[in-house]
C-alpha cells in the first residue's frame, strides 16, 4: 500500500516537471533532516522558555547584581550573531578539552548536536526573557496595587494576576520567536549537524542538482506556515474572552 502511494507521489512529482529520480534517492534523507530540525527547535525553544523565566524575573524583581547579570546575558546573546555564538561554543569548547574532561563534560561539548542545542537554547532564552519582561512590565500597576490592598503576597500576585495576563501579551511575540528559530536552525549545518539544510547541502554535493534547495525552501515554508496557523488558532482560543468582552 505504502509502496503504491510512494510510486504515485513520484509519478506526480515527475509530471510537475521535477526530478522524480532525485526525489527517490535523496528525499528520505532530507525528510530525516527535517525531523532533526523540528527536534532541535522544539527542545531549544522549550528549554529557552524555562531559562527565560528566571532571567525575566531577575530583570523585574531582582537586586542590582541579578539585574546586571540578566541584562548582560540578554545583551550578549541578542547583540551577537547566532552563527558566531555557535562557533564560540563548538570550536571554543575544544580549547578547554582538558578542563572539560576533568569535570566530565567533554562528552557533551565534543558533539556538534549538543553544542548547537545549547547555543540555540541560550539564544532563544535571551530573546524570550526580553519578551516576558516586557509583558510583565506592561501589566497596569493599578492591578498589582489592588492585589496588594487585598492582602495577597507577591507569589500569589504573580500567579493570579500577572502571569496569566503577561503570557497572553507575550503569545504573539513568542510565536514570532519560534518562527525565527525554525529559520535560524539552519546555522547548525555549518558545524556538521545534518538537519534540513545540512542534508540538503549533502544531497547537492552528490547530485549537483539545485532542485534540492527548492525542496528545502518549500519544507521550511511549510513548517513555518503550520506553526503560524497553529499559533493563530491558539491565540484566538486563549483570547476569545477578550473578543467577547469587546
Amino acid at each position: 500500500m505504502m509502496g503504491g502511494i510512494g510510486n504515485a507521489f513520484l509519478a506526480l512529482w515527475g509530471a510537475l516537471g521535477l526530478n522524480a529520480e532525485l526525489m527517490a534517492r535523496y528525499g528520505p534523507r532530507i525528510l530525516d533532516g527535517l525531523w532533526l530540525t523540528i527536534e532541535l527547535v522544539a527542545l531549544s525553544v522549550s528549554a529557552g522558555f524555562i531559562l527565560a523565566i528566571p532571567l525575566a524575573l531577575a530583570r523585574v524583581e531582582g537586586n542590582r547584581p541579578l539585574r546586571a547579570l540578566s541584562s548582560a546575558f540578554a545583551l550578549f546573546f541578542r547583540g551577537t550573531p547566532l552563527l558566531a555564538q555557535t562557533f564560540l561554543v563548538y570550536y571554543g569548547a575544544g580549547q578547554f578539552r582538558a578542563e572539560l574532561e576533568t569535570i566530565g563534560l567533554w562528552w557533551f561539548f565534543r558533539e556538534a548536536y549538543w553544542c548547537a542545542l545549547l547555543t540555540f537554547t541560550f539564544n532563544t532564552g535571551a530573546y524570550q526573557s526580553e519578551i516576558l519582561r516586557g509583558a510583565v512590565q506592561a501589566i497596569p500597576r493599578g492591578q498589582v496595587e489592588a492585589a496588594r490592598a487585598l492582602g495577597l503576597r507577591k507569589a500569589a500576585i504573580y500567579r493570579l494576576v500577572i502571569v496569566r495576563q503577561a503570557l497572553l501579551l507575550a503569545l504573539r511575540p513568542l510565536g514570532n520567536e519560534l518562527i525565527l528559530m525554525i529559520k535560524g536552525s539552519s546555522i547548525a549545518s555549518v558545524i556538521t549537524v545534518f538537519e534540513l539544510l545540512g542534508t540538503t547541502r549533502l544531497a547537492f554535493t552528490r547530485s549537483f542538482d539545485f532542485e534540492v534547495y527548492l525542496w528545502a525552501a518549500l519544507l521550511y515554508l511549510m513548517l513555518v506556515e503550520i506553526v503560524r496557523r497553529t499559533w493563530n488558532i491558539a491565540e484566538r482560543h486563549l483570547t476569545r474572552h477578550l473578543a467577547a468582552r469587546a
